[in-house]
């Protein structure tokens, strides 16, 4: 309260020094005198009433800037507010009351624009000059508005009223007050009372912890599912499994066990290559039978085409011999009913002979039908045995089909890929892949890609040629990242060895040189290896001869050790 007093006292004395001067403004006078009188009155109330309000209210304003709490928020009192609480200048709500020397209250913020006026500012009820060395903060104006009861800024949801100065306590523990989620990185605002449900089940970065491990995890990062694949304590197979190893623990373990029992693994994929070369031989083997079975198959279907024919030449007689039947009988009828009157005695004696040669008739043309009904059998077993000769053609191209798959195959770490129908295949711009080679029976799977019509900045211009490094049975025996020199080169046909060769060394830093985690990595390689105008149309070499063009690859395999 002496506070409140020390500012309307300093402008009393100013005045009365004024008055002994005899330059005085009696309006200010008196304002001063009303105001002194009212603090003096409000502190002798607080005083008898409430000791600790005046200590409790002063407390409150040193710790709480009123402007910065209600910034976008709307203040509804409970009872109308009076017109001293409102600013006289603006029309707002004076938060901050500043009084001047006329003894009028306005906001911090016009006073603040009146001060930034100089002395031209003069106030808007009584014109008289505003000046920045009378003006004063009205704290006792102050604590009154702050004693009066408002509703929360968060109604109508919340319904409770409190005092202005504890407006800010019940902002704190308001469950309708909308705050912002405490996970890093979310920025989500939601109500007080909503706020553990969003933490727990909702927040796109809340943390949730490995059911293996308990390691906690952010969810929106997809964290957790990725440390899955990877989590030491989860339960695994041994890579090896598909070679006949039974070893199943936690992952940590499984890797132990994978390097500390490489020699019985290595053994075990030996086993399984010699199964599987003695399968290709059975392959071979059943593929010889089956190509001798076909060859009978085919003889059964000649004879059959045979017999076909033979019946049809057959039925094709007895359907013409029954037709020259049909028309003798009824050039018979005809001459009978013209005898039947004239000659009756002669056409009985004939009658039986001519009743013997119609049942003739009916028996051939019963004959007749039963060929025509063997006929029918035939073809039915006809169609069924040229299923059965497809369904055996199409299983031994197949067998051809893998045996030349095998047969073409390269264990050296070199390969010569023929590649027909050049310019049909240039003019469609589809990649072609060469068959797989290896750089030894347990070495690095490799294949060669060509773009016929250009790839990338070689398209429309250039042959293409790249090497991709392919997914192999032993690639977890083998180091890596992928280190040979590979050397590709394009053949000279007319003998003058005119070759077109381009060597590269591996980029050990790039991914398609790792250890491949899908079929195959991505092709590198050179896209422009040979323009199509060299290609085509060179001086001293023949590269494509009868739509035919030949590529040589050869990887160095040197440093390289069989398992």
């Amino acid at each position: 309260m002496i506070n409140c007093l020390t500012e309307p006292l300093l402008l009393l004395c100013n005045i009365l020094f004024q008055v002994l001067l005899e330059d005085f403004d009696r309006s200010a006078l008196i304002s001063a005198l009303s105001h002194v009188c009212f603090c003096v009155r409000l502190m002798a109330a607080e005083e008898n009433e409430c000791p600790g309000l005046s200590r409790q209210n002063s407390e409150l304003m040193r710790s709480w800037e009123l402007e910065a709490i209600l910034t976008n928020r709307t203040l509804r009192f409970v009872l109308r507010l009076e017109q001293q609480f409102i600013c006289p200048s603006c029309g707002g709500i004076v938060l901050n009351p500043h009084q001047t020397g006329c003894g009028h209250i306005f906001c911090a913020r016009c006073v603040r624009a009146y001060i930034e006026n100089g002395g031209s500012s003069k106030c808007p009820l009584d014109s008289i000059p505003i000046k920045s060395e009378e003006i004063f903060q009205d704290n006792c104006c102050k604590r009154e508005l702050l004693n009066l009861e408002v509703y929360c800024t968060n109604a109508p949801d919340c319904t409770q009223t409190v005092t202005l100065c504890n407006l800010q306590d019940h902002l704190k523990a308001c469950q309708y007050e909308r705050i912002r989620c405490s996970n890093v990185g979310c920025n989500d605002t939601v109500l007080r009372r909503s706020l553990q449900e969003h933490q727990r089940n909702v927040c796109s970065f809340r943390l949730e912890s490995c059911l293996h491990c308990r390691q906690p995890f952010l969810t929106s990062q997809l964290q957790l599912q990725a440390h899955a694949d990877e989590c030491l304590e989860v339960e695994a197979d041994c890579i090896y499994k598909n070679y006949g190893c039974t070893f199943r623990d936690k992952r940590g373990k499984v890797q132990v066990h994978e390097n500390t029992e490489f020699s019985s693994h290595v053994r075990l994929v030996l086993e399984s290559n010699t199964k599987l070369e003695k399968q290709v031989e059975q392959l071979q083997q059943d593929m010889l039978v089956q190509q001798e079975a076909l060859k009978d198959k085919s003889l059964v279907v000649s004879s059959l085409d045979r017999d076909i024919t033979l019946c049809d030449s057959t039925l094709t007689t007895l359907q013409r011999s029954v037709e020259e039947q049909r028309v003798r009988i009824c050039s018979v009828q005809r001459e009978l009913r013209d005898l039947r009157g004239v000659l009756g005695s002669e056409l009985s004696e004939e009658l039986p002979s001519l009743r013997a040669s119609l049942d003739s008739l009916r028996q051939q043309v019963a004959v007749t039908e039963s060929l025509r009904e063997h006929l029918g059998v035939l073809e039915q077993t006809c169609q069924r045995h040229t299923r059965l000769l497809d369904i055996h053609v199409e299983q031994l191209q197949c067998n051809e089909q893998r045996f030349r798959q095998l047969e073409s195959t390269s264990y050296d770490g070199k390969l010569i890929w023929k590649v027909r129908d050049y310019c049909h295949r240039k003019e469609a711009g589809t990649p072609l892949n060469s068959t797989p080679f290896y750089t030894s029976r347990s070495g690095y799977k490799l294949s060669v890609r060509a773009y016929l019509g250009g790839d990338n900045s070689g398209r429309g211009t250039h042959l293409s040629l790249y090497i991709t490094i392919m997914r192999g049975d032993f690639d977890s025996l083998l180091p890596w990242p992928f280190r040979q020199n590979i050397t590709l080169t394009l053949l000279d046909q007319s003998g003058s060895k005119n070759h077109v060769s381009n060597t590269f060394t591996p980029d050990t830093s790039s991914d398609s040189f790792h250890r491949p985690t899908s079929d195959a990595n991505v092709a590198t390689g050179f896209p422009r290896f040979i323009s199509h105008g060299d290609l085509e149309a060179p001086r001293n070499a023949v590269y494509v001869r009868d739509d035919t063009l030949f590529i040589k690859v050869k990887v160095d395999t040197t440093g390289l050790e069989d398992l």
